[in-house]
């Protein structure tokens, strides 16, 4: 078969070099691109008459699918799969795995660090020190003793919540599923609206679909606690960030820490929480770790050759 990566995968090229060379001992042709590219005609080219196609988290649209006349599977190279044309894939019968679990230590790591950086009020202590300043008027809070609740508890969700209760808080959480093994961490299922209300940090793991697309709404933000903090790893389309972008200049929340947006960095300068009060910010790179891009490289090429032996792995319902 003809197998492609439409881009790179962040690990060495020594790397690179011995999964390309298992599948070329089987048989198969492999070829991999050193560049990114949103382009669709471009993508379209690179496809070509691939069987297999390994893409990440730049988006693969309808009209590259409907393009790729030998397309059967779409293996990605991240956890959330909204960026591909899901319904183009559901038409031509396109297989579509992912990578799901590569992420799950360092998305649940930056959240707390983004959670500490808020309630530290790190980036002004930095500026302090920078321009000559002193901490005094820069006191924190801590996480122990708070209540943190977690939105999501996947595999993400419940990671995160372990990481918090080893700070010494006190964790409840909203899902849609309640699974009896996150309770049985002595952490309570509330509705939505009774999380915004009782937390002090809210931390958002859900995936981006129809159902939780700005789930975060206004009415969810005017909920929250003028002290509470807003963690957000996920997506960006789960919240009004318009909404929350108000809600921190007008200091109806204390502050937040957002990984993720309305769409890929770099954002434009009249993105709402650019200039938004208290944020911190860092660009989509929750998921991007050394660790982290190892165990997707081989979580991305074991789905190849589960699907070549006809025993395909984390594949995802369309």
């Amino acid at each position: 078969m003809k197998i492609t990566l439409l881009e790179p995968l962040g690990i060495p090229e020594e790397v690179l070099a011995r999964y390309q060379s298992r599948l070329e001992k089987r048989g198969h042709q492999f070829t991999a691109y050193g560049e990114k590219t949103t382009d669709p005609a471009e993508l379209i080219r690179r496809t070509g008459e691939s069987e297999i196609v390994i893409l990440a988290n730049n988006p693969y649209p309808a009209e590259v699918v409907e393009a790729a006349p030998n397309l059967k599977m779409l293996d990605v190279a991240f956890t959330g799969i909204d960026h591909v044309a899901l319904d183009a894939c559901k038409r031509k019968g396109v297989m579509l795995c992912n990578a799901a679990g590569y992420s799950t230590q360092c998305v649940a790591e930056l959240a707390i660090g983004l959670t500490i950086a808020c309630l530290r009020n790190m980036p002004d202590c930095e500026t302090a020190v920078r321009t000559g300043g002193v901490g005094g008027a820069l006191r924190g809070r801590e996480i122990g003793g708070r209540t943190v609740g977690i939105v999501g508890t996947g595999a993400i969700g419940t990671m995160t919540a372990r990481l918090f209760q080893a700070f010494g808080a006190k964790v409840i959480a909203y899902s849609r599923t309640v699974r009896p093994e996150v309770e049985e961490m002595g952490i309570s299922y509330v509705s939505l609206e009774t999380l915004m209300a009782q937390s002090d940090i809210v931390s958002l793991h859900l995936p981006s679909n129809p159902q939780t697309k700005g789930m975060i709404s206004r009415a969810m933000l005017q909920k929250m606690k003028p002290t509470a903090i807003l963690i957000n790893v996920a997506r960006g389309a789960v919240v009004d960030n318009t909404a929350l972008a108000e809600a921190l200049n007008q200091e109806k929340i204390a502050g937040a820490g957002i990984d993720v947006f309305d769409m890929e960095p770099p954002l434009p300068e009249t993105y709402p929480l650019l200039r938004a009060k208290h944020t911190v910010l860092t660009p989509h790179v929750a998921f991007a770790t050394e660790e982290s891009m190892l165990r997707r490289a081989e979580i991305v090429f074991r789905n190849v050759e589960a699907y070549l032996d006809g025993c395909p792995e984390n594949v995802c319902p369309l």
